[in-house]
């Protein structure tokens, strides 16, 4: 049975790169009937912390990305908290220094540093020198009995360490350059390495998809696995995330945080269907996926080596096409917060007003690119009063030539029946003639009387949906600024 986890560490909230790892995970599990774990590294004390646990869960479950098991579903391996498996951990750490895959190092932090001083002195690189490799049992049994502090050091074999990347594909270490690494540290708390491979084994891990900043990590791990005659994980390293100049993606790009780009109005569906494309390719040029699609679609072997790059323009344009995919329900359904929290929203939009609330949606929608923006797009229909533009006015409005055509307007809209679109740009245009005044100076003089603005939907279908009365009054409101 196929297992894949996502392990973020808890020390910020699931940004962009840890989202599309996770995704990718998620996508294989689903795409082979697999099961998608969610495992909490959190073994950094000082920096981890329940609030950012809570964004990261927060993150994933916009995102659609639910796990099989984890903290809060449970499952066959719980904990899934690193933090409540350190004693299994330190087990398999002694049980290394007992087949002599691992050794004591008493070197305290203040020598290793004067000898890294050093080294770095001479312009010359330096790993650890196995100063405690080579100690006697009766040198170790001498400093255990004075209780002094030790860690405990794997013992890197010679030779090479290789592994088949299912992106990259054959790696190789040469072991010469790893050097004894520490599996745990004289406090008995577990590294990264001996933690990671100690749960990866317990919850029967088959793949580990993660970022290619791993990469370097993976030569200790796998020799962790053969030490402990455990059969290795594939492995399958994905692209790092750049920003539009090239360099990792970071906060000077932009909202980097996954559940920012929910507050700035971009759907979820349209954020995993970016986020998919973002080192993945389905091998033609298909881009606009549905969840299911992606499942259907996926696999490592369509994931390029190459970096991919975050493009915000990109992802406003997918989160416009996903805007125009969605039910138009469910789409008002999703609106009504944003229109609660800026004060938009009436019962009656659900209610009696519904009907015409869904025709005002079609109209906006297909001018927005992110939800927020249906906030300034609605509020001419929304809102009691017009919030007028002042260049607009200047420039469409303030004008003595379409004064008397706009009056007559005001006054034969009580009278065109059916008031609809077409019957309305017929009146409209018959009356410019009649007044000698260019329809077009007409048009963009009603729109900013109704809307308040010189750029709306058509003008129009605006006058229809907003209805003669609300018409006829804006249109009298607003002859006031005209010139006598």
């Amino acid at each position: 049975m196929l297992r894949v986890r996502f392990a973020p560490s808890p020390t910020g909230y699931l940004h962009i790169g840890g989202a599309r790892t996770a995704l990718f995970n998620w996508l294989y599990a689903r795409r082979h009937g697999g099961t998608f774990v969610l495992r909490i590294e959190d073994t950094d004390t000082e920096r981890s912390s329940w609030e950012m646990v809570s964004g990261i869960v927060e993150g994933l479950r916009w995102l659609g990305l639910e796990w099989d098991e984890g903290p809060d579903v449970g499952g066959p391996y719980a904990p899934y908290f690193q933090s409540q498996r350190l004693d299994r951990a330190r087990v398999l750490a002694d049980q290394l220094v007992a087949a002599g895959r691992a050794y004591y190092c008493y070197c305290t932090a203040e020598s290793l540093h004067q000898k890294r001083q050093a080294a770095e002195a001479t312009a010359g690189g330096w790993v650890y020198d196995r100063t405690c490799c080579g100690l006697s049992s009766e040198d170790i049994a001498s400093r255990e009995a004075d209780a002094m502090p030790r860690a405990i050091r794997f013992k890197v074999p010679s030779g090479a360490t290789s592994f088949t990347d299912l992106v990259h594909g054959p790696i190789a270490f040469d072991n010469a350059h790893i050097e004894d690494f520490v599996v745990l540290r004289s406090d008995r708390q577990p590294t990264y390495h001996l933690s990671v491979v100690a749960d990866d084994m317990d919850m029967k891990i088959t793949h580990v998809v993660r970022g290619d900043d791993h990469i370097s990590n993976t030569p200790k791990q796998v020799l962790l696995y053969e030490a402990f005659g455990a059969p290795q994980p594939a492995f399958a390293h994905v692209p790092l995330i750049l920003g539009p100049d090239k360099k990792r993606l970071s906060k000077r790009h932009g909202a980097t945080s996954v559940m920012e780009y929910q507050r700035l109005g971009y759907l979820p569906e349209a954020m995993v269907n970016f986020l998919a494309l973002l080192g993945w390719s389905p091998g033609d040029d298909r881009e606009l996926f549905a969840r299911d699609e992606l499942i259907g679609s996926f696999t490592l072997e369509g994931i390029s080596g190459g970096n991919a790059v975050f493009n915000p323009e990109k992802l406003d344009w997918f989160n416009q096409q996903h805007i125009l995919r969605l039910p138009i329900d469910e789409l008002a359904r999703r609106l009504e917060p944003v229109l609660r929290e800026a004060g938009l929203w009436t019962p009656d939009l659900s209610g009696d007003r519904r009907d015409w609330f869904l025709r005002l949606l079609e109209l906006i929608r297909p001018r927005v690119k992110k939800l927020d923006q249906f906030v300034e797009e609605m509020r001419p229909f929304l809102q009691q009063d017009v919030q007028y533009d002042s260049s607009a006015v200047a420039k469409h409005l303030n004008k003595a030539e379409v004064k008397d055509a706009l009056e007559s307007f005001a006054e034969t809209l009580g009278g065109v029946v059916p008031f609809t679109s077409g019957a309305l740009e017929s009146a409209l245009r018959t009356l410019a003639d009649a007044r000698g005044v260019k329809a077009a100076a007409l048009i963009h003089a009603t729109r900013v009387a109704v809307t308040g603005r010189s750029v709306s939907p058509g003008l129009f279908d605006v006058l229809e949906l907003m209805g003669p009365d609300r018409v006829t009054s804006r249109v009298r409101d607003a002859i006031s600024f005209l010139p006598e």
